[in-house]
């Protein structure tokens, strides 16, 4: 470790501390994750001070040893504190109550007096609140939010899942009230401030379902340009900096999407009433204008605040029958509209953007929250149409910014960058695709897009489109957000930042505010910038791990009623334990157990060729191959599917090359047959 990152021993315990976030392991033990160099502090348990797990803290080094770096120290002071609510049961005596946690990490059951149990009974479960912990060594207080009935089961796991990744579940009281208190009144002084557009044809393209509306499009022919307008709610005109509103959105970032709910970053009174673009409502937007021909060629632009009117709410399955039948309401301004999209999108595509193809799902719920079905989501010309808008206003926002200077230097800004691949992860993921016959040009960043382009031209509709897709997808560096802008490498864009959705994204909100100083020509220059820029794109990641949470968990309540039912699945992982394979019918994952297939042959993992080999047989389970599988578990707690693979004639006619029949192994002895296999055998199953 360098002298420069070294922690210093100075007089003060505040100067001589590190920032950091405590992540405690199933042992008890806890590791203060450092992100500058120099490496994790280890903690135990009696010097958590009053910290838990995700917490972000400061620590003291106390003990470091030379030989191997190693660092031992004390926590010194909670910083912030990433989940406050938990839930977990009473136990109730006479005269006092304690909550324990329902939490493999270690916490110290709550104090909770006997008038905040809020009609908990002991046994009870129950959400509750730390609301005082000033001493490490005295019991933390709360009290009780909500007592949970034991037939909400999936209702409380998607409580769980959101507590776990730092997400409230309520806004606090001063927030509500300051919400409630907005004016929703438009004052003529600010209609006068704005480009009024109320008499322009705009709409909005959303879900069938979605209630914030914070995008809109609208159309005006101007001689033999037409005049395209990109509006988006004006939410910081409502939510000041400073505010209370203002400190609980940058808290949680951004809202959280689950399959029987939305988790918002802001209160409905706002997302739901004041920002979204309802039809037939004059609202505040921030908006980019263009000017462009029939061919897509942009002739010029403008930026500024607007007051915009909506004449109709579209959906985009509604949207998608007026392209596909050419015919509707509006029919001549969508058709236009939409060719002009796919025009943009052809072209994003030629300028090295990469064509990654995506399914989502959507499940079919009853009245109680439970899946009783599964729908593959289709990206269709709808969606396309406006997300190359949404791309351009993006762009456009992005560039604008950046060219302008302050004593030399730029402002900072939040952009929305994406890094060019991982070389570790792309030269072995180069080899595999070889095997198909599918080569690649590394010689520079653009080339080496171009032939991700090309491979994925080819391969759509073959055989192995879905294991080169996904693991193509996997060398790629995540988005995240940043102060220094680098491009966005996927969309092949110098510029870019995230502008069109204030009301469930941060960033966005940052965004309108620095855009709104640059306009007024005195830009704002925030020196926490790239600091906000991290907590949006940690917050992001946290979202993100509670849909895949929540997905995973209402695929496991699906599939509990389908136990030992057989499915065609698709190969999509595999390791030295097993193979994963997702239905093709529901997209629900599970794990194949190597332990399973030992009936059949020793199996063990070839890495270069991703796949499980059979060491007599030859068989292969390579990722992208078609599979039958039958669901044998379904576990709810772990959020786990377990599958076994299926001898099935179709999976006999892929092997008959090889010349050897896969039937189940006679059992034999312990000593087995002088082969080991070395891989373990049994581990906790990851995603």
């Amino acid at each position: 470790m360098s002298k420069k990152h070294k922690p210093s021993r100075s007089k003060t315990q505040d100067e001589d501390s590190i920032l950091g976030v405590l992540e405690v392991t199933r042992s008890g033990i806890g590791y203060v994750v450092v992100k500058e160099e120099g490496g994790d502090v280890l903690v135990r348990p009696n010097d958590f001070n009053t910290a838990l797990n995700g917490d972000t803290v400061k620590v003291v080094v106390t003990r470091e040893n030379n030989r191997n770096g190693r660092k031992e120290g004390k926590i010194t002071e909670v910083i912030s504190r990433k989940q406050s609510n938990f839930i977990g049961h009473i136990q109730l005596s006479e005269h006092f109550a304690f909550f324990v946690a329902d939490t493999d990490k270690q916490m110290p059951d709550l104090y909770i007096p006997l008038d905040k149990l809020n009609g908990a009974v002991d046994k009870d479960r129950v959400l509750a609140k730390i609301t005082l912990w000033d001493k490490p060594n005295k019991k933390p207080e709360g009290e009780v939010l909500q007592v949970l009935k034991a037939e909400d089961e999936s209702d409380i796991a998607m409580k769980e899942i959101l507590l776990e990744n730092g997400f409230p579940l309520s806004f606090p009281d001063d927030v509500m009230e300051e919400a409630a208190r907005l004016n929703d009144i438009i004052a003529e002084d600010e209609v006068r401030k704005r480009r009024d557009m109320r008499d322009i044809l705009t709409f909005t393209i959303d879900p069938v379902d979605a209630r914030d509306f914070d995008d809109a499009i609208s159309i005006k022919k101007v001689g033999d340009l037409y005049e395209i307008g990109v509006h988006i709610a004006d939410v910081s005109h409502y939510v000041r900096p400073g505010s209370e509103l203002d400190r609980e959105a940058y808290a949680r970032a951004t809202s959280v999407y689950l399959p029987d709910r939305v988790n918002p970053m802001l209160p409905e009174r706002i997302s739901n009433e004041l920002c979204s673009l309802r039809p037939h409502e004059d609202k505040l937007t921030f908006s980019c204008v263009f000017e462009m021909n029939a061919k897509g060629v942009i002739k010029g632009s403008w930026i500024g605040k607007t007051l915009i009117h909506s004449n109709h709410r579209f959906s985009y399955e509604e949207v998608q029958e007026i392209i596909e039948k050419q015919e509707g309401e509006y029919a001549e301004e969508i058709l236009l509209l939409n060719g002009l999209a796919q025009k943009f999108r052809s072209d994003r595509f030629k300028e090295g953007a990469i064509n990654f193809s995506s399914t989502e799902v959507r499940f079919k719920l009853d009245e109680k929250g439970k899946p009783i079905g599964i729908v593959v989501k289709e990206s269709k010309e709808a969606h396309q149409l406006v997300e190359e808008f949404m791309l351009l206003a993006n762009r456009t926002i992005a560039e604008y910014v950046a060219k302008i200077k302050v004593n030399k230097k730029e402002v900072p800004f939040a952009y929305r960058i994406h890094d060019v691949p991982d070389e570790q992860k792309l030269t072995p993921f180069i080899a595999f695709a070889a095997k198909y016959g599918h080569k690649f040009d590394t010689s520079s960043p653009e080339k080496i897009a171009s032939s991700f382009n090309g491979m994925l031209a080819e391969v759509k509709g073959r055989p192995e489109q879905h294991v080169l897709e996904t693991l193509g997808i996997r060398t790629m560096a995540k988005a995240v957000y940043s102060a220094d802008n680098i491009g966005h490498y996927g969309l092949a864009f110098e510029y870019y930042c995230h502008f069109t959705s204030p009301i469930r994204r941060y960033p966005d909100v940052i965004v309108h505010r620095v855009l709104e100083t640059c306009l007024q020509g005195a830009p704002e220059i925030d020196k926490k910038m790239e600091e906000k820029c991290k907590h949006c794109s940690e917050m992001e990641r946290s979202a993100m791990d509670s849909e895949r949470a929540g997905n995973k968990y209402k695929q496991v309540e699906f599939m509990k009623d389908h136990l030992g039912e057989v499915f065609q699945a698709v190969v999509s992982g595999v390791s030295g334990f097993g193979f994963w394979c997702e239905t093709v019918e529901h997209k629900c994952e599970g794990l194949v157990s190597i332990t399973g297939l030992s009936d059949y042959d020793e199996f063990m993992l070839v890495e270069g060729d991703y796949s499980l080999a059979g060491r007599r047989s030859g068989r292969k389970f390579r990722m992208g191959d078609k599979v039958h599988i039958r669901v044998v578990s379904a576990n709810l707690t772990k959020r786990q599917l377990d599958y076994e693979w299926v001898m099935n004639p179709e999976d006999d006619e892929e092997q008959e090359p090889l010349g050897v029949s896969l039937k189940p192994k006679k059992k034999k002895s312990s000593e087995g047959d002088g082969y080991k296999f070395k891989g373990k055998k049994k581990k906790k199953h990851e995603e």
